[in-house]
């Protein structure tokens, strides 16, 4: 299995082309299952969790035509006779067949998604969404799920029990085809989700109500074909934000949003962190105060994570390796997922101060000075948030399962290699 080798205490200075969201992407990709019609997209990330998804696609009977890396053409034929538990059990995102397919009258029989290990992410509110719309949902003693359509789904009222992104996404995609008029509150409304939203708009869809927790969707007889550009990727520009702040360095991002990227300011703000927003560029200058704030009242700060527009919990890994490179103390609290923060292990093994108080709670004191260490990426973010703490290492660190980071980061090593990071690959 590849592994990176990283050399840390380098600074790093250049521009780096920020990626098509990923989170966008995977429910666009599923959303070419509403139509028989073209769907064109294009700035999708190339990343080991679209091409699972693409595979998915293709088993459930589409055709792509590739354009370029990042570009393709969809068409929808659809022949459900189930997905390779294997494919499914490797990303999350697999779950965002059901609406679409449930939306098109098929019965839907998967294995339980896969994806990042940080806790118990229930399907619930999954449930809830579509049994609303008319769907049967039951799990069989394998424990797949079961999800039957009536001949066609209603409009419903829905309230979901908590902003759940993928329910969320689930649940308007099967309301586009059904019929009469849904409305979904407690929706949740990242930026993602309105890519989505605006993608299925394109295609005929009527939704309103895109970026706020109240949708309001009119169902279609049916949908067409559309072109489509995904955003970009703000999980990205905040993990490049929070790189060049440990290592002390001076970055350009490139082909960002700035729009989406308010809740960032705040959280980076508390680390005593700036970067100046353009049109579509983010800089990051090396000077910084990287001290972290304390409150009004003069007691330790906390940083958490909220649904959108609240700090993203993606993010709060890359944060908290930052956190360990600023002076002073910061309460990580992560709210929402109960063994993400257990990363933090590999942290302190490398000499960060940090109590972990229980699963959801952090205390991180800086500023620290991290030694090398051979680590292991539980996921996505934290693996990612291991590469910022390794860039910062004097010395020279391997990252085991490097798999897990480019399920979720386009080009990663070109893109470090190419501030002045030393980092490759080994076998």
């Amino acid at each position: 299995m590849s592994r990176y080798v990283i050399r840390g205490a380098r600074e790093l200075h250049g521009e780096i082309n920020v990626s098509g969201n990923k989170n966008a992407a995977l429910p666009c990709i599923a959303a070419t299952l509403l139509t028989d019609e073209e769907v064109r997209l294009s700035n999708i990330p190339d990343i080991l969790d679209v091409r699972v998804m693409k595979k998915l696609l293709t088993e459930l009977g589409s055709e792509i035509h590739e354009h370029s890396q990042n570009s393709a053409s969809y068409y929808s034929h659809i022949r459900f006779s189930g997905l390779t538990p294997s494919l499914v059990d490797s990303v999350r995102g697999s779950i965002l067949f059901s609406g679409p397919l449930l939306a098109r009258g098929e019965k839907v029989v998967i294995p339980p998604p896969g994806g990042d290990v940080i806790g118990l992410r229930r399907l619930d509110t999954h449930f809830m969404g579509l049994s609303a719309l008319g769907v049967d949902c039951s799990v069989d003693e394998r424990g797949y799920l079961i999800l039957t359509p009536p001949q066609r789904l209603m409009g419903a009222d829905i309230f979901l029990d908590e902003a759940s992104v993928t329910a969320t996404e689930n649940c308007i995609m099967a309301a586009t085809l059904a019929y009469g008029e849904s409305t979904i509150y407690n929706a949740a409304c990242e930026p993602h989700i309105q890519d989505l939203c605006h993608l299925l708009n394109r295609m005929g869809s009527s939704i309103e109500g895109i970026g706020s927790n109240y949708l309001r969707i009119k169902g279609r007889e049916k949908l067409k074909g559309a072109e489509f550009a995904i955003g970009p990727d703000y999980m990205e520009t905040g993990s490049y934000i929070g790189l060049a702040a440990a290592t002390g360095s001076e970055l350009l991002l490139r082909r960002t949003d700035t729009s989406y990227l308010r809740p960032l300011e705040l959280g980076f703000d508390k680390l005593g962190i700036k970067f100046e927003s353009f049109k579509d560029c983010i800089y990051i200058p090396k000077e910084q105060k990287k001290i972290i704030s304390r409150t009004y009242s003069g007691v330790t700060n906390k940083l958490d994570d909220a649904p959108w527009p609240g700090f993203p919990a993606d993010l709060l890994s890359i944060m908290t390796v930052t956190a360990t490179q600023m002076t002073g103390t910061l309460l990580i609290h992560e709210k929402m997922f109960e063994s993400r923060l257990y990363f933090v292990d590999y942290l302190i093994r490398m000499g960060a101060d940090i109590i972990l108080c229980d699963p959801h709670r952090a205390v991180v004191s800086g500023k620290s000075r991290l030694k090398p260490c051979e680590l292991t990426s539980p996921d996505v973010r934290a693996g990612m948030a291991m590469v910022i703490a390794a860039l910062a290492t004097e010395g020279v660190c391997s990252i085991d399962r490097i798999d897990q980071i480019e399920r979720g980061y386009e080009k990663l090593l070109e893109k470090l290699s190419g501030v002045g990071a030393d980092i490759v690959r080994a076998d």
